[in-house]
């Protein structure tokens, strides 16, 4: 049988079973949800051998239910697979986790079903081969997700939680659909893989200018960024394993959707600087605002604003092979993260208080940047550090100044060695694994993405000041401690704490909150 015809099967049946869960409800949640994780655990396996597929003989369209190519088809290749490997395999665990997690929960059939729906309609649009499913099924996506974080009606903060991502996910929705037209006005097809073929290499005009733009803000709304970001630190009333599936999965489609359509994104350079200012600014401001929050959940949320806004920015440099890579391995970690949430809690509790905290001054900072760089240039050479892009260097410098946070720990004037030794081996393990994984992602994608520019001169001015942001923000992270107690610094904590106040303006533009009581 074809590969994708079996996969498509596959999912199809995996959404038919989460019917029947919906039908059969709670007296018989324990079967079904058994036969989801199942079904589930197939499509991984399909998926997979379509991989192995995709080695042997290349990527692949299968037109399923298609009229004027628009319809069912599945796109086999180096960008869709990864992800359906991913998703299927985060939706797994997640599955399993949520037997344990709602134990004898009511409706946790309906839950069940709801995650199903929603994981089949991630698969199928990580899947699209044409314009129209790939609406289709972003659209279906959001929709599925809105059950779910409305799985307890009767908390008034997921109600408004929910009723904020629905208005700013139609409105990605609707510059999806503008986009998806406009591409299949401009090129006379809804065939993707015809889409990016004739977009590389080709010209730009207004309507694919026009198009870009729809794409960009989809993929930024829908990824958070700000100023519209507030759902997604608001929806941790849902049961954890919503926000795992949340912000391990669906979250990325934005990504995703940059990243499918990268070819038709360098038509307009304009617009991925765009995308570099955005993701950049949301990238410093939520890693600012994370340090701040006081709950685990909350902090994760705002974690996860930041590594959207860096993954958004990669995209914006056109390194499109890192921002792949950094959706899987955000999506692991992250994962991970939101279902060990609880029990990490307790083990903290459970520990023994340490003894004084070595604070880094300004001489161990500066110790720690210039180790830091030092090693950054020798793994560099190692590497090929001279036949790499300038925006890769770029980044790898920003990855730099996370290291050189380490470091700092170890090198304070009242650290134990072991720290010292310890930073030094985590800094040299990270600044190993950046460069080896770089040429991986690069090995692997490049070819089925396309290959970075030559940056210009707006280029140049957003790297360079990119890497002073990201450096001051690091300085101002290891040295933080130091001022926690001046009165400025501690008006500033409150202001990061609630986002600066962003989300408020936000709420207040929809007309505040006033919803009817839930009888």
């Amino acid at each position: 049988m074809n590969i994708a015809l079996a996969l498509t099967i596959g999912i199809a049946a995996f959404t038919g079973l989460g019917g029947i869960a919906l039908f059969a409800g709670d007296r018989h949640a324990r079967l079904t949800g058994r036969a989801l994780e199942a079904a589930l655990l197939a499509c991984l396996g399909l998926a997979i051998a379509a991989l192995v597929q995709l080695i042997t003989a290349g990527p692949v369209t299968s037109e399923l239910l298609v009229w004027q190519h628009l319809g069912l088809s599945v796109r086999l290749d180096a960008v869709s697979l990864p992800v359906t490997i991913l998703v299927s395999f985060v939706g797994w665990v997640v599955l399993r986790y949520s037997r344990t997690y709602l134990g004898d929960e009511p409706r946790r059939a309906h839950f069940k079903a709801w995650l199903s729906f929603t994981l089949a309609s991630v698969l199928l649009f990580a899947l699209s081969g044409n314009l129209l499913q790939l609406v289709l099924f972003w659209i279906a996506t959001s929709l599925c997700l809105h059950k779910l974080l409305l799985f307890y009606p009767d908390r008034a903060a997921a109600r408004r939680a929910a009723r904020k991502k629905y208005i700013t996910a139609r409105i990605a929705d609707v510059a999806l659909l503008g986009s998806a037209a406009l591409l299949f006005w401009v090129y006379g097809t809804g065939d993707i893989a015809t889409i990016l073929d004739s977009a590389r290499g080709g010209e730009s005009g207004t309507a694919i200018r026009f198009a870009v733009f729809g794409l960009a803000l989809a993929a930024a709304i829908k990824s958070a960024q700000f100023p519209l970001h507030g759902w997604l630190t608001e929806v941790m009333e849902a049961p954890t394993p919503v926000s795992a599936l949340l912000h391990a999965g669906v979250i990325n489609a934005g990504g995703f959707l940059l990243i499918r359509f990268a070819d038709v994104l360098l038509l307009s350079p304009a617009i991925m600087a765009g995308l570099v200012m955005i993701g950049g600014f949301t990238a410093v401001f939520g890693g600012l605002v994370m340090l701040t929050q006081p709950a685990v959940k909350t902090s994760l949320a705002w974690s996860t604003v930041a590594q959207m806004g860096f993954m958004i920015m990669q995209c914006g440099l056109a390194l499109f092979p890192l921002a792949m890579l950094h959706i899987i391995a955000h999506s692991l970690y992250k994962a991970h993260s939101f279902l060990a949430s609880g029990g990490a809690v307790e083990r903290i509790a459970a520990l023994r208080r340490p003894g004084p905290v070595a604070i880094p001054g300004a001489k161990a900072v500066t110790g720690a940047f210039l180790a830091a760089l030092a090693i950054y240039v020798a793994i560099g050479f190692a590497f090929r550090f001279q036949d790499t892009s300038p925006q890769s260097i770029a980044l790898g410098a920003i990855l730099i100044f996370g290291i050189a946070y380490l470091l700092a720990q170890g090198l304070a004037g009242a650290a134990p060695v072991p720290l010292m030794r310890r930073m030094v081996v985590y800094s040299l393990t990270a600044s190993l694994g950046y460069f080896a994984l770089h040429h991986v992602a690069d090995a692997l994608l490049l070819g089925p993405l396309p290959a970075t520019p030559a940056p210009g001169p707006l280029e140049w001015v957003l790297m360079i000041l990119a890497v002073v942001s990201f450096g001051l923000v690091a300085i101002a992270q290891s040295m933080f401690p130091l001022w926690a107690y001046h009165p400025a610094a501690a008006g500033l904590r409150v202001h990061l704490s609630n986002g600066l106040y962003a989300n408020a303006l936000f709420d207040r533009m929809l007309g505040g909150w006033t919803l009817k009581r839930s009888r």
